[in-house]
């Protein structure tokens, strides 16, 4: 059984990838982590953590934070067993979730939303999948749907209206290091 890693393993991880884009919810736990574990560590974004897995297997200082609730997490263990392994699980609350519009905009015939918040709506409307909160925001910015399920920061930088607020959601992390 591999022992947990040393406090100084930790401190030398000079990078962590995640998922992006910007206002994530991987990405504010991924600088909460840091800040106490890896302080020197840059926070790398990536359209999904599949991409950021391919670059971190090539970088021994580098980390892979997850969320518990990411489809198909599993598919970043068990394939890398012999080189990467879960160092750390701990809980973050999200940003408040909330179901976010265009201004005015009340009747809803798609909605964008990451799998893993989906069935906060997937009863009451139809959904198309964004690959994160965030890019379901900007989905709905440029008119690609009605509304969308996002973090709250997302939706306001994308100037979207909460129609709903689902609230923070404790959460749990997972970060993984070279074998």
């Amino acid at each position: 059984m591999n022992a947990p890693p040393e406090t100084s393993e930790l401190l030398a991880i000079d990078r962590i990838r995640t998922l992006g884009p910007t206002g994530t919810n991987c990405e504010a736990a991924a600088r909460h982590w840091a800040a106490a574990h890896a302080p020197n560590s840059d926070i790398e974004l990536h359209q999904t953590l599949e991409d950021a897995m391919t670059l971190a297997l090539e970088e021994p200082k580098t980390a892979i934070l997850g969320c518990v609730v990411y489809p198909g997490l599993h598919n970043l263990v068990f394939p890398y067993l012999a080189r990467m392994r879960l160092a750390d699980v701990f809980l973050f609350n999200t940003f408040n979730m909330v179901l976010a519009a265009p201004t005015g905009r009340q009747d809803f015939s798609l909605v964008a939303t990451h799998p893993a918040p989906s069935s906060l709506v997937q009863d009451d409307y139809p959904v198309t999948l964004a690959r994160s909160n965030a890019e379901a925001a900007r989905m709905c910015r440029a008119g690609e749907v009605d509304a969308c399920v996002t973090t709250l920061p997302a939706a306001r930088a994308n100037g979207l209206d909460t129609v709903r607020d689902f609230g923070e959601v404790p959460m749990g992390f997972t970060i993984h290091v070279h074998a």
